[in-house]
């Protein structure tokens, strides 16, 4: 990477997604032995995602709260990255992450300078 760009900085950043959310818990109720055990629940599930960027070398971090995960999603948070912290042709980053199809689908934009 460095022989390819001498004049650009290159730094290795990693990512991952988390989903976090609320889900019911259970929990013991106590009841008479003489009436039935009922114990109303709204079961619901919300759910978020969170983005997750950091930078080993430098210690820097970045993330970002979206709805939902996908193709559409992922693109928009590179390109925020990217335009946050500057990178193309003189600032190169190589990004590692797993195999998620969002990640590795061809519909994917990666910005100038990210690989």
């Amino acid at each position: 990477m460095q022989q390819e760009h001498p004049d650009a900085d290159v730094e290795v950043w990693a990512q991952d997604e988390q989903r976090l959310g609320l889900k019911p818990v259970l929990r013991r109720a106590w009841f008479a032995w003489y009436e039935p055990a009922v114990a109303p629940m709204r079961w619901r599930f919300e759910w978020f995602w969170l983005y997750g960027f950091v930078c080993p070398q430098t210690g820097q971090t970045y993330g970002w709260l979206m709805p939902r995960i996908n193709t559409e999603t992922f693109d928009r948070v590179l390109q925020d990255l990217a335009q946050h912290f500057g990178i193309g042709p003189k600032k190169h980053i190589v990004l590692v992450f797993d195999q998620a199809q969002w990640h590795t689908t061809k519909k994917l934009k990666v910005p100038e300078g990210m690989h």
